[in-house]
């Protein structure tokens, strides 16, 4: 299995070297491990979806109060 570096993956993704740190590190890219301070990432590991909220609405409660 090949593994590519988070640079890698950023420039694969078209996301940022520190999301992909921050996704790494909540165990949501599969099959990517830690080699001393460095993440290696496989080469066919799938983007995570983006669980964020877009229509602007929140689920619980109100911002505001």
């Amino acid at each position: 299995m090949e593994y590519l570096s988070i640079k890698q993956m950023s420039e694969k993704w078209g996301i940022s070297v520190r999301r992909i740190q921050v996704l790494c590190a909540e165990k949501r890219i599969p099959g990517a491990i830690k080699i001393g301070s460095y993440w290696a990432i496989p080469e066919n590991a799938k983007k995570p979806e983006d669980n964020r909220i877009k229509s602007g609405k929140y689920i619980k409660g109100n911002k505001n109060g």
